[in-house]
């Protein structure tokens, strides 16, 4: 897989291009630039957000956040802006874009769903990070773009094993019986919590890794069911194998996985 190249949502067209200008070379700073860009719909009434504006936060295509980024301040993204003047947008939109830029760049990189550890105790709260590949230690680098500079955990720009658990990692820990799935859920969604949710980030997971940085509440396949408490051993038996394969880290494995009927993004939610 080719993550140093754009895919469908993280690819910028020429039109926006004038906007990155500037940018940096470094990962973690075109990660700082990402985390400048977007503000938290529970934080936006307070900087004068209007509620109508919190629809930015389905917006799915990296090229169309830069052009709404661009009609509220049409300067480059790299200058500082007002936090009036960024886009409403979600844990997955710090992430997307920060994919986007360094793949802009020419560095591999991929958004990942999963679960944050570190911002409730003994939770594990609904979250997107993003990835990129160190150039030396040949390893896969997790950053939180969302939280560079603060305090909830010791090295935001290069996660520790657990303090992040994609949707496979999560699946596998339930599974083994090592969490207790009631503990996974999306923060301020009291009817959002358990096995369902992991399930349905492992799905994205995959989707991710496929270039497919979904929204975190899209749903395909057979994702409302397993929502509505509908589903069976053989899906989770392929959830055994989404969680199997995503850790593999073999790309052709994850594509051919990705390309069943169940687990592919329908083109209508893409384009």
């Amino acid at each position: 897989m080719d993550y140093d190249r754009a895919g469908p949502l993280t690819s910028f067209d020429d039109d926006v291009l004038p906007q990155l200008a500037g940018l940096p070379s470094d990962p973690i700073e075109l990660c700082r630039v990402a985390q400048s860009l977007v503000v938290l719909p529970n934080l936006a009434d307070g900087f004068g957000i209007a509620e109508a504006r919190h629809e930015e936060r389905s917006i799915r295509p990296a090229s169309d956040i830069v052009r709404r980024l661009a009609e509220l301040d049409a300067r480059p993204l790299v200058e500082d802006r007002p936090f009036d003047r960024r886009v409403v947008g979600t844990c997955r939109h710090f992430a997307a874009l920060a994919c986007a830029l360094l793949r802009h760049q020419g560095i591999p990189a991929r958004a990942r769903a999963g679960f944050a550890t570190y911002f409730v105790p003994d939770k594990y709260l609904d979250h997107w990070i993003v990835e990129h590949r160190h150039p030396d230690e040949g390893r896969w680098v997790r950053v939180d773009p969302e939280i560079l500079g603060f305090p909830y955990v010791d090295a935001p720009d290069d996660l520790q094993p657990g303090e992040f658990l994609t949707g496979g990692e999560a699946w596998t820990l339930c599974r083994e019986g090592s969490a207790d799935p009631d503990l996974f859920g999306v923060d301020g969604a009291p009817h959002a919590w358990g096995i369902a949710e992991v399930r349905g980030n492992a799905v994205r997971d995959l989707a991710a890794l496929n270039k497919l940085e979904m929204l975190p509440w899209d749903e395909w396949g057979r994702m409302n069911e397993s929502y509505a408490g509908l589903t069976g051993p053989d899906y989770d038996a392929l959830m055994d194998r989404i969680a199997a394969t995503c850790a593999s880290d073999d790309p052709l494995a994850i594509a051919d996985l990705y390309a069943s009927d169940d687990l592919s993004v329908p083109l209508s939610m893409i384009v």
